[in-house]
């Protein structure tokens, strides 16, 4: 199973207590020399109640037992 399907299935919001969301992933460069070559390395998945609209953001590398060292790599 996705991670994208466990936030579904088990999303609750925390603000209207509505159960249905919209997930998109977004990837983000950093600064410095990933910043200039437009190299993207952060991605985020923001899930988004579909009744109310409030926004939470994940970072999936955390979710999915992973941890980031220095300049975004994994290790």
């Amino acid at each position: 199973m996705s991670i994208e399907e466990m936030i579904e299935r088990r999303f609750v919001c925390t603000k209207c207590r509505g159960t249905d969301c919209n997930i998109k992933e977004v990837s983000m460069s950093g600064a410095g020399l990933s910043k200039m070559f437009d190299i993207q390395h952060n991605h985020y998945l923001f899930v988004a109640c579909s009744s109310c609209g409030y926004v939470e953001v994940f970072d999936p590398d955390v979710l999915k037992g992973k941890k980031t060292g220095a300049g975004g790599y994994h290790s």
